[in-house]
């Protein structure tokens, strides 16, 4: 039976695609769930549709991101947070401080996901951050400073 997902499903298919499934997976589980619909005619050409619109979001969001990352790369971010004398932080700095300072003090809307830290920062110092999403590639520099 051919039903297009309305959701992304593992195993199965991406949102807003067609594909061909048993009788029964679809009419007891994906049709039920709202996971799928019967592609009729109509329904192929909303879906299709869809597709599109995703796309071209996907492409504008890409680029916006792209020139987030160029915009960054010149910028400075500080992220005061409250240390011991040794330098050792009392609480990690991870993505999401790091995407909220982005948002504060650069106003550069920065996914978590684009942020790319092997483990979260635990001493102060200044420290470059990677940034990728897609083909787009950057780095930015933080400074970790204690709380006076």
């Amino acid at each position: 039976m051919k039903v297009i997902l309305t959701k992304d499903v593992k195993g199965v298919g991406r949102a807003h695609a067609e594909v061909v499934a048993t009788d029964g997976y679809a009419l007891n589980f994906l049709i039920p769930k709202r996971f799928a619909i019967p592609a009729t005619p109509t329904a192929q050409r909303e879906a299709e549709l869809r597709r599109k619109q995703a796309t071209d979001r996907g492409e504008l969001d890409a680029k916006l991101l792209a020139q987030n990352i160029a915009a960054l790369a010149e910028t400075r971010i500080v992220i005061k947070t409250k240390a011991n004398e040794k330098g050792h932080l009392y609480d990690a700095v991870g993505k999401s401080e790091i995407s909220i300072a982005a948002k504060e003090q650069a106003r550069i809307d920065l996914p978590e996901d684009a942020i790319k830290l092997e483990k979260p920062i635990k001493e102060l110092g200044t420290f470059n951050i990677a940034v990728s999403a897609g083909d787009t590639f950057g780095t930015f520099s933080i400074i970790i400073e204690a709380e006076a």
